[in-house]
């Protein structure tokens, strides 16, 4: 197991992020807020599918005042995403918000981010200091020359520090780009320095598909290095595909569990069976089945039930036909056109 780096532990709603915490998982509602019944709706889908927190952006006076509804109708810690305007901080604070994301250059005077500061103080609810490669701060960008690692990192404590000086340390960080290494390097940099905990994702990282990708090669690199407390998969798209995503880069780390370990060989010349549609039809079933155990799918005998033979129960295909084995051992042998319904029966009576 990956040696995880030690950062305070703050609490966001009913979630603790930090120290030997479980690593949460994030996501981030794309529907208008003010649009209450739309957003609530899209929170308890998303809650329902593994979401453990959930951001709203708040634009406008209209969304902060949402929140109020909002917070009665979900079970998630609710964040509220606001820029430039403090006011917008402050109302969504007073009207229920678990944890606030800002950018403290952005905000405004000393005296704007004091009165945010304070009033999460007052609260006690923390913040997020969030860093964009895509906004980073005039100086930094022309001392740097461009967008860098060590720029993005000094952003980050700059904004540190300016909560810090405040008297306010419950914090969390973010530092967010678009690019796999500049991020991994930058969080390098920032982890070395602070310990506050650390929201971590790939920003932009584009459609499900390629974004699935870049989310899983930069969050998953960080996560073997101990960096990182809580995570979020940026995608364009449905929100319940980076919840999705997001469990699967941790189980795949093996740093949560979430019901069944699915496992499926590739195809190849060996396979005689339709090994795709029937490994396709096993993993949609098993998305609501909640039990701690390996599911193999096996195109031949070569792959199982000797490669997995330590899987809790399983499939090997033959020509037509397959067996069912249960760790390692051959129950019986089934028709192709029955493999996947009588796999799921045995899974039903384990």
């Amino acid at each position: 197991m990956f040696n995880r780096r030690k950062t305070k532990v703050i609490t966001v709603g009913d979630v603790k992020v930090g120290g030997d915490n479980p690593i949460s998982i994030q996501s981030m509602t794309n529907t208008k807020t003010k649009d209450t019944k739309a957003t609530i709706e899209q929170i308890n889908l998303l809650t329902d599918k593994g979401c453990e927190v959930i951001r709203v952006a708040i634009s406008d006076m209209k969304d902060a005042d949402a929140l109020i509804k909002i917070k009665e109708n979900i079970r998630l810690p609710l964040v509220a995403d606001i820029h430039f305007d403090y006011r917008l901080a402050i109302k969504s604070i007073e009207n229920g918000a678990d944890k606030i994301r800002i950018n403290p250059g952005n905000i405004g005077s000393t005296e704007r981010v004091r009165a945010v500061v304070e009033k999460a103080a007052e609260h006690q609810i923390p913040i997020r200091i969030g860093v964009n490669s895509g906004s980073l701060e005039k100086d930094i960008l022309e001392k740097f020359g461009k967008v860098t690692a060590e720029g993005l990192s000094e952003s980050a404590l700059r904004n540190i520090k300016i909560i810090e000086d405040l008297g306010y340390d419950n914090l969390v960080v973010s530092m967010k780009s678009p690019s796999v290494p500049l991020s991994i390097e930058a969080h390098k940099i920032l982890s070395a320095s602070c310990d506050y905990p650390l929201h971590i994702g790939i920003t932009e990282s584009g459609t499900t598909y390629a974004g699935s990708i870049r989310s899983a090669v930069g969050i998953g690199a960080l996560l073997t290095m101990g960096i990182g407390d809580t995570i979020r998969v940026s995608l364009t798209g449905d929100p319940i595909e980076e919840v999705r995503c997001a469990k699967e880069i941790l189980a795949s780390l093996e740093l949560r569990k979430f019901g069944v370990n699915f496992v499926s060989c590739p195809t190849c010349g060996r396979t005689e069976v339709d090994l795709i549609s029937i490994a396709n039809t096993v993993e949609n079933a098993l998305k609501n089945i909640n039990k701690d155990i390996t599911v193999a799918v096996m195109g031949c005998v070569v792959n199982g039930p000797g490669e997995a033979k330590d899987a809790d129960i399983g499939i090997a295909c033959g020509k037509g036909s397959g067996i069912i084995f249960k760790k390692g051992e051959i129950l019986r042998k089934v028709n192709e056109e029955d493999l996947a319904k009588e796999l799921l029966e045995e899974i039903d009576r384990l």
